[in-house]
């Protein structure tokens, strides 16, 4: 009788709502992608079948993980986070590299990018560390969850893909916060941030990329190299500001149909789906947005445990970052760092990889009318 007590809530608890915002905006950006690409090859086939494709095949990850109790998901943690570093240091040796990046292991005519799915790992392993048992002191609290995300943030910026390393920054950071540190803790951590960022900029400095140097020094002087790392940046803010207020319609974007915006279905999408649907369009996807993260806030208010509680902040966090990041470097507010904008862009690992972290946020959800684990 429990079993099908929890049956029928586990069915009433499947939010249609949050499930609708999701196809809003996978929906809004099949159409974007088609519009950018649908003059181009996209290899076997075009890239909006591709991309829905690689949805179809993240509505089967969601279902898995909306399905498989969270609980037991996250006692697998630390096994799939081994796996995921063996693939993070595969990659390194025999990885396949685009524009200067080694990131994706090559799979027949596909590829996949681990660093993505090391990012909803990495929520796992925190949340399951932090809800074994009370967390005290710096050695607890900071230090050594702090030691277990520095392999996979150290592997994933040699790769490099700084993008998805400050995404591991933004997860820690939110779970530190949400475990709760002392405001008197926070400003030594601060103190000393600031007191140490002069050696550690250089170390970083030192360690970047030449192409990385460059984009930074093009976000600082917006004029630096308009014709070589600061075109994207350039021709983005264009794009973007020629929308105005109701855009140019379908097909009709001058920047991304004539090609002078790079990477039109990958990171600088924002900036197609503006320049066609202009300042009204962008509130629409910025409206559907806040209400997906609102409503994935509110799961997190009212999780069953601690354990769902971390699970559903730590994937707010990654979103709201990636998020952010994404608009934000496209609008020339923050450097170009290959932040793809969520449920939009092109990109097989990052869709699957976002669909299956949603799930996982309705899991929390489905199980908090559940009587046991």
């Amino acid at each position: 009788m429990i079993s099908r007590v929890t049956e029928t809530r586990s069915f009433d608890t499947f939010d249609f709502r949050y499930v609708g915002l999701i196809l809003a905006i996978l929906g809004i950006g099949v159409l974007s992608i088609h519009s950018v690409t649908h003059d181009q090859e996209g290899g076997i086939a075009p890239y909006y079948v591709k991309q829905l494709v690689w949805i179809g095949v993240g509505a089967a990850a969601f279902v898995v993980m909306w399905a498989w109790d969270y609980h037991t998901i996250a006692r697998l943690a630390y096994p799939a986070y081994a796996l995921v570093l063996l693939m993070l240091a595969f990659v390194l040796f025999e990885g396949r590299t685009s524009k200067g990046a080694q990131r994706w292991i090559a799979l027949g005519p596909f590829s996949f990018q681990p660093s993505e799915f090391a990012k909803l790992v990495l929520i796992l392993v925190l949340a399951h560390y932090y809800s074994k048992k009370p967390r005290l002191g710096w050695l607890q609290r900071v230090i050594l969850p702090g030691l277990l995300m520095l392999p996979g943030l150290l592997l994933i910026l040699k790769q490099p893909d700084l993008g998805s390393g400050l995404s591991f920054v933004a997860v820690f950071g939110a779970m530190l916060l949400m475990v709760g540190v002392r405001s008197q803790a926070l400003g030594i951590i601060l103190l000393f941030s600031v007191m140490l960022f002069p050696f550690v900029w250089e170390g970083v400095w030192g360690a970047l990329h030449d192409y990385q140097r460059q984009r930074i020094m093009a976000f600082v002087d917006p004029g630096y190299d308009p014709s070589g790392k600061g075109y994207h940046a350039l021709q983005s803010k264009i794009a973007i500001g020629s929308g105005e207020l109701t855009g140019k319609g379908l097909f009709g974007g001058t920047q991304s149909q004539l090609k002078f915006l790079p990477e039109g279905h990958t990171d600088f999408v924002f900036a197609v789906y503006a320049e066609e649907w202009g300042f009204v369009g962008v509130l629409v996807l910025l409206a559907l947005f806040v209400s997906l993260l609102w409503l994935s806030l509110e799961i997190a208010a009212k999780a069953k445990d601690q354990l769902g509680a971390l699970i559903a902040v730590g994937i707010v966090a990654m979103l709201c970052f990636c998020v952010v990041v994404n608009i934000g470097m496209t609008a020339g507010m923050f450097p170009i760092v290959g932040i793809p904008l969520p449920l939009v862009s092109y990109g097989g690992s990052a869709t699957i990889m976002t669909m299956a972290a949603l799930g996982l946020l309705l899991n929390v959800k489905r199980r908090r009318l559940s009587l046991f684990y």
